[in-house]
């Protein structure tokens, strides 16, 4: 959980700022408290959610930033809009990050009301930007942890009679070798004693 020397670039919506801004003060304070410096922070802003992906992939793109953390407050209205757009955040962000390899924090708040947006933002259910701000570092440190780490190829088990590697010593106590052979090459070899 230490963000010193890392980057990170956050995406914040101007919709709903009443909203964003408290969790937008509340990420850049979960970095600063993490070890990040306020030079390793690269702050976007976005009109609405629905541009959150876009701007997070092309900072993705970059590859200047170990994580990038998303924020952005969704509240449910009286049409489908809403759930359009939270489908259409969600999965963008989450395509983004398995696409570019770069770790995005989902800091956007899918409310029902505005007091629940409020109770998320730093009331009763603490700050959600703060938490996708610690998701953030604990990400990138993972990143750096695994890229560090030595490669292993995975072997295909392969079973013994499958290998062609070790002579075996069969009947007589002469050493044959074994072959991978088939069930079509068994089945020539068979017609081949027949004939």
């Amino acid at each position: 959980m230490n963000a010193a020397g890392k980057r990170f670039a956050v995406v914040v919506s101007r919709f709903n700022s009443f909203i964003t801004e408290r969790l937008l003060l509340s990420a850049i304070d979960g970095l600063l408290r993490s070890g990040a410096r306020k030079k390793d922070i690269h702050l976007v802003r976005v009109p609405g959610a629905f541009e959150i992906p876009l701007a997070a992939r092309k900072l993705a793109e970059t590859k200047k930033y170990d994580a990038i953390i998303c924020i952005g407050c969704l509240l449910r209205g009286d049409t489908a809009h809403y759930d359009v757009i939270v489908n259409e955040v969600t999965r963008g962000i989450g395509q983004s990050a398995q696409e570019t390899g770069v770790p995005h924090a989902f800091g956007v708040l899918t409310c029902e009301n505005l007091e629940q947006a409020i109770d998320r933002a730093g009331l009763k259910m603490g700050n959600k930007g703060f938490e996708a701000a610690l998701a953030a570092v604990e990400m990138a440190s993972l990143g750096r942890v695994i890229g560090t780490q030595p490669k292993v190829q995975s072997q295909k088990q392969i079973p013994p009679f499958g290998r062609n590697d070790k002579p075996k010593k069969i009947g007589n106590g002469k050493p044959q070798k074994t072959t991978s052979a088939t069930p079509k090459k068994v089945a020539r070899r068979a017609n081949k004693k027949r004939s």
